[in-house]
């Protein structure tokens, strides 16, 4: 099942993030860079402000938040600003079902166009991205360490 978060799922989904994030961060920054408790504190403020929001969707299973989903406007254009599944549960699906319910969500606010920043080297969720129809942004291919994708919503484009 896929719905909105709310306050009650703070928890979960800051546990979520941090440990999605440690995932493919891991060798690459240091530790304290996303397990640091200012980084941790950080992260759960911003999700407690996009669950207030109305922009974080959940995936459920048996009662446990095993995905999440963040988007929002900025600069005149949806952003999918995080997506991340337990990683214990990689390879079920879940990343598709949140990103067909952005996607949804998208359409019928009339966005046509999106973009999202993946770390360079995370490859797995790479991937994931380009199977669903995301190219690099002709306007700004990279930030930093993060490669820019762009999504063109046509009527038929997932």
């Amino acid at each position: 099942m896929i719905r909105l978060a709310t306050a009650a799922d703070l928890d979960a989904v800051a546990a979520l993030h941090t440990e999605a994030r440690a995932t493919y961060y891991r060798g690459h920054l240091p530790d304290a860079d996303f397990l640091g408790p200012e980084e941790v504190a950080r992260a759960r403020k911003g999700w407690a402000g996009a669950i207030d929001r109305g922009a974080v969707l959940c995936a459920v299973r048996d009662g446990e938040v095993v995905g999440i989903a963040a988007h929002g406007e900025r600069d005149g254009l949806m952003h999918l600003t995080q997506l991340h599944v337990l990683p214990a549960r990689w390879r079920a699906g879940i990343g598709a079902e949140l990103h067909a319910a952005c996607v949804e969500t998208w359409r019928a606010a009339g966005v046509t166009t999106a973009r999202l920043e993946v770390f360079d080297k995370n490859e797995r969720a790479q991937a994931f991205y380009a199977a669903h129809g995301w190219a690099p942004d002709p306007e700004t291919p990279r930030d930093g360490d993060h490669l820019v994708l762009r999504l063109t919503l046509g009527p038929e484009t997932e």
